[in-house]
């Protein structure tokens, strides 16, 4: 059995301090929409027409109970998921947090995809403005939390540490 003399044994514990975080980061499961709905779960259907919002054009149709139903495999996990994003909050800096939908236009002028197809992101880096009908990627840990936007319900909360350009 080989022993460390003390020198050694600081110089490897220093080197380990020394590693540059990246190396130390998860690295994130990439999902995509259909990892939103449990195994065995069908894609919900709209059973009532709801309500309309005539001042904001925005229609909030009534789903089935699919609608809600959560993976709970994403509850807690590091991904990284590809979108588009619709504004929440926006300012010259750009978008702070916004809902991330699986197609161009979704929630906008069309009926919105059921909860548990639409999750909502916060960040602390700006995305710019400008880029907002980009495709993007976004990475964080998602979080299982049904709640109300301006533009539609969802059901799944990202606080994103990453958000790139989609390259198709």
């Amino acid at each position: 059995m080989r022993h460390l003399s003390r020198r050694q044994l600081i110089a490897t514990a220093l080197a380990g301090v020394a590693l540059p975080q990246s190396a130390l980061a998860r690295t994130p499961a990439e999902i995509a929409w259909e990892d939103l709905i449990p195994p065995g779960v069908p894609y919900s259907n709209i059973i009532a027409d709801g309500e309309k919002d005539e001042r904001n054009d925005i229609w909030r149709p009534v789903f089935d109970a699919n609608a809600t139903k959560l993976n709970p495999i994403l509850d807690g996990a590091y991904i990284k998921m590809p979108g588009f994003i619709i504004p929440i909050d926006l300012s010259i800096d750009g978008v702070t947090s916004f809902v991330l939908v699986p197609y161009v236009g979704a929630c906008v002028h069309t009926p919105p995809p059921p909860p548990n197809q639409l999750v909502f992101v916060t960040t602390e880096t700006p995305w710019p403005s400008d880029d907002l009908w980009e495709a993007v990627w976004v990475t964080g840990e998602m979080q299982h939390d049904i709640q109300t936007t301006e533009v539609a319900e969802t059901g799944y909360v990202l606080n994103a540490d990453k958000i790139e350009v989609y390259i198709w």
